[in-house]
């Protein structure tokens, strides 16, 4: 055999699944079918989307709080092209530090579509030339691809996915997207302050509708301020360009018609597992209905020495999801039993204010039955909220009844992102809300609002409100 393990596709769980496998000793190859690794996440996805989020962060704060700050400036104008470019320079050098982990840990990369001959044996197609690999081991990490639906043409010009958005050469004067998800919110984020009218049609009736519904009305109150208009329980029925004009037909529980006409249409419904060109059934190996790799526990699919991580098998579509799974099936190889606890792999979306969650939504335990207790503080109590202007966001903590112990967190607020970690640590070792609400809080922090709302859920008594 050429190689110990292969892994098909260079995102996070790719690549970290190879540089696991390298430092525990196995020789270890990647093949990925772009020219750059990173996969979408890095590309397409992840990091870029934050950079522009930053950048239009930075724009709308200059326009619209500078002055209260005392910080006098002529008007600022958006430089598009600079943004873009800026962005494409944090996706590089980005992209080049994973290329340089790829020569650090001895990973050999292979640039070309990777396709099954045999369990053994992957054909790599690069334009007109092939070459064959042999391996004990190989870990599908190919990912995803913007989903759609059957009756919307994806022309890449004016109805767009977030790739395109990632790449627009001007400010849109009406975005309308489709899809009230993470993607949608975040993108149509950057370019609301950037100052283009955004309109979002969600089939369900909250936004960020996989998250727990408090954040969802929260979002939409903080969404609502920056010039968007919402229609929740809406669904699309027909999008249609004539020129430089969109026009998107939607439908309410009541049967009644909106029409909403833009120059761009971000289509944002999720994403769908990616396995083309794969050659799944030159091995046999089993997929979904939904386009899934099916994998046991374990990760491995019906194939014996086939195993599958990441955006292209069941759960979340996160890039920190896949980097545990690519851990967890590296040292299994290595004879060790390593564990992912689904239910503590935290969410966020990178709006401002941010939304982060780990663990049972409070929608969730009505429905499993479980008897709870919720605590909830606002940000607009924080003296650190009101020294930074940012006091849109709550706290909540949802903890057992009986014995207090942390069942969900749920935060949206400056920072949120990072202080989710706090409730994945929590739970990760049980701990009570009192157990929280008892540790020091350095003061003045937004993780304050944490404690108190930990104080909330454990005695309902919370200090500052």
């Amino acid at each position: 055999m050429d190689y110990d393990v292969t892994v098909i596709g260079s995102g996070p769980g790719g690549y970290v699944a190879a540089i696991r496998a390298a430092q525990l000793g196995f020789k270890t190859t990647i093949i990925e079918k772009y020219p750059t690794l990173g996969g979408t996440c890095l590309n397409v996805g992840c990091i870029p989307s934050k950079a522009l989020l930053d950048s239009s962060e930075h724009f709308h704060n200059a326009e619209h709080t500078f002055k209260e700050h005392g910080i006098d400036i002529p008007q600022p104008k958006v430089n598009l092209k600079q943004m873009i470019s800026r962005k494409a320079d944090v996706v590089k050098q980005n992209v080049e530090g994973i290329s340089f982990l790829m020569k650090k840990n001895k990973i050999d990369v292979h640039e070309g579509l990777g396709s099954f001959k045999d369990k053994n044996t992957i054909v790599i197609t690069k334009g007109k030339e092939k070459k064959e690999i042999t391996s004990e081991k190989v870990i599908i990490a190919t990912g995803s691809k913007p989903a759609s639906l059957p009756f919307i043409n994806l022309d890449k010009k004016r109805v767009i996915t977030s790739t395109e958005a990632l790449e627009l050469k001007e400010v849109p004067k009406h975005m309308i997207v489709i899809g009230g998800g993470v993607i949608g919110m975040e993108l149509g984020s950057v370019y609301a302050r950037l100052g283009a009218k955004v309109s979002v049609v969600e089939y369900l009736d909250n936004l960020i509708p996989s998250m727990d519904g408090t954040m969802g009305k929260e979002l939409q109150k903080s969404l609502k301020k920056l010039g968007f208009d919402i229609y929740t329980s809406h669904k699309v029925t027909a999008v249609d360009v004539k020129g430089k004009e969109v026009t998107v037909t939607a439908e309410n529980k009541k049967g009644e018609n909106i029409e909403l006409k833009g120059d761009y249409c971000l289509v944002s419904i999720g994403r769908k597992p990616y396995t083309e060109g794969l050659g799944l059934e030159n091995v046999g190996v089993k997929v979904s209905d939904r386009g899934q790799v099916e994998v046991d526990d374990h990760l491995k699919t019906n194939v014996d020495n086939i195993w599958a991580i990441g955006d292209v098998v069941k759960g979340a579509m996160l890039a920190h999801k896949a980097e545990e799974e690519g851990v967890f099936v590296a040292e299994q190889f290595a004879g060790q039993k390593p564990h992912i606890n689904y239910n503590l792999i935290p969410g966020v979306v990178y709006t401002w204010p941010e939304v982060a969650s780990v663990g049972y939504t409070e929608e969730q335990l009505k429905e499993q039955g479980k008897k709870f207790k919720t605590g909830k503080f606002p940000y607009k109590a924080l003296g650190r909220a009101r020294a930074s202007m940012d006091l849109d966001g709550l706290v909540k903590v949802l903890a057992d009844k009986e014995t207090d112990e942390i069942l969900g967190m749920h935060i949206i607020g400056a920072r949120a992102a990072d202080m989710i970690a706090t409730g994945v640590t929590a739970m990760e070792y049980r701990a009570s809300a009192e157990d929280v609400a008892r540790m020091s809080h350095a003061h003045p922090t937004y993780m304050e609002a944490v404690k108190e709302a930990c104080l909330a859920a454990s005695e309902n008594r919370p200090i500052h409100i």
